[in-house]
C-alpha cells in the first residue's frame, strides 16, 4: 500500500482557487464500474459536462434555494452551486430515466481521492479541519461532499441508491476509509446541543483517526449539557452514516456560506460496502 497518506497538504483558500469558467469543461474518464439500474434509475458517475451542470443545479436547488445558503454573484446569476473542485472530482448520479427526451438529476455526491487531491488543491474539508490523522491512513481514501436528493424523490430511496453507487466506486478504487462533513441545518450549534454532545460522547473517533476542527473555527461540541436548548434529532444522512460504523471529528464548524453546522464523519468502509456490494439482490435497495 502506498505511504503517500503521511504527506501533508497545504490547502489553499477557494478565494485564492483558479475561478471556474461560466461552462465547466472537464475530462471526464473510464467509469470505474459497471452503472447500477434499478427500476427507472440508473447509478454512474457523470461523463459529460451536461451531466455535471445538471448536478450542480440540483445542488444549487437544495443548498441554496431550500437551505437558505448565501450565493456568490455568479452563483445566483447562473443558479448552480460550483467551485474549482468540481473540475477534478468524480460526481456520482443517480438519474431518473423514466422519461428518455430529459436528463433527470435526482441525486449526487462529489467525490475525491487521495491521488487526486495530492495533484490538485488537497482536499475540500482542510478549510475546516485538520485531517493529518486521516492523510496517515494507509491506501486510498475518499472525501465525500456535495450529497443531496431532489426533493421530489426522497421518500423513494435515492439516497440508498447512492449508497449502492458509493459502494461500487469504493470497491473498484479499493477505498479503506471514507470522510466528509454532515451538515446541520442553521447557524447556531445550541440547536443540535444534544446531538452534537451525544456525536462526541459516544462515537468520537479514536486519536488515529482523530481529525479536529481548526483552532479559528472550533465549536466544542461536549460544551452543551443534556437539558440544553438543542431539540433537534439526527438527521437521516447522518444516522445512515452511523449505522455503517461512523465516528466523529474532535469539534463542529459554523459553514457561514451554507447555513449549516458541520460535523467531521469518518468511516472505515468495509461494513458500508458488505451492505451494499453488488452480490446483494437489487430489490433490497430503497
Amino acid at each position: 500500500m502506498s505511504n503517500s497518506g503521511s504527506r501533508v497538504i497545504s490547502t489553499p483558500s477557494l478565494s485564492s482557487l483558479p475561478a471556474q469558467q461560466s461552462a465547466p469543461s472537464r475530462f471526464y474518464g473510464p467509469q470505474p464500474f459497471e452503472p447500477v439500474h434499478y427500476k427507472t434509475f440508473e447509478i454512474r458517475l457523470a461523463q459529460t459536462d451536461a451531466e455535471l451542470d445538471a448536478a450542480q443545479a440540483l445542488r444549487y436547488q437544495v443548498f441554496y434555494e431550500e437551505m437558505g445558503a448565501d450565493a456568490s454573484f455568479e452563483v445566483k446569476l447562473r443558479r448552480r452551486d460550483f467551485d474549482p473542485f468540481d473540475a477534478v472530482c468524480d460526481h456520482l448520479l443517480v438519474f431518473d430515466t423514466s422519461d428518455p427526451d430529459k436528463l433527470n438529476v435526482v441525486g449526487t455526491y462529489r467525490l475525491m481521492r487521495r491521488a487526486v487531491a495530492l495533484e490538485h488543491f488537497g482536499f475540500y474539508s482542510e478549510q475546516e479541519y485538520d485531517i493529518a490523522p486521516l492523510l496517515s491512513y494507509p491506501g486510498e481514501i475518499v472525501e465525500l461532499g456535495r450529497s443531496c436528493v431532489a426533493a421530489d424523490y426522497r421518500a423513494k430511496g435515492v439516497m440508498q441508491l447512492l449508497w449502492r453507487g458509493l459502494a461500487e466506486y469504493l470497491a473498484a478504487h479499493r477505498i479503506g476509509l471514507m470522510f466528509g462533513c454532515a451538515s446541520l441545518p442553521g447557524r447556531d450549534p445550541a440547536r443540535w446541543g444534544t446531538v452534537l454532545k451525544e456525536l462526541h460522547s459516544d462515537y468520537l473517533a479514536s486519536p488515529t483517526l482523530r481529525a479536529r476542527a481548526v483552532e479559528s473555527r472550533y465549536v466544542d461540541m461536549a460544551a452543551y449539557d443534556d437539558g440544553s436548548e438543542g431539540g433537534e434529532g439526527l438527521p437521516p444522512l447522518m444516522k445512515g452514516y452511523l449505522r455503517v460504523g461512523a465516528v466523529v471529528g474532535d469539534g463542529a464548524v459554523i459553514d457561514e456560506q451554507f447555513n449549516t453546522v458541520d460535523v467531521m464523519i469518518i468511516v472505515e468502509t468495509e461494513k458500508l460496502t458488505a451492505k451494499y456490494a453488488r452480490h446483494y439482490n437489487t430489490e433490497r435497495v430503497g
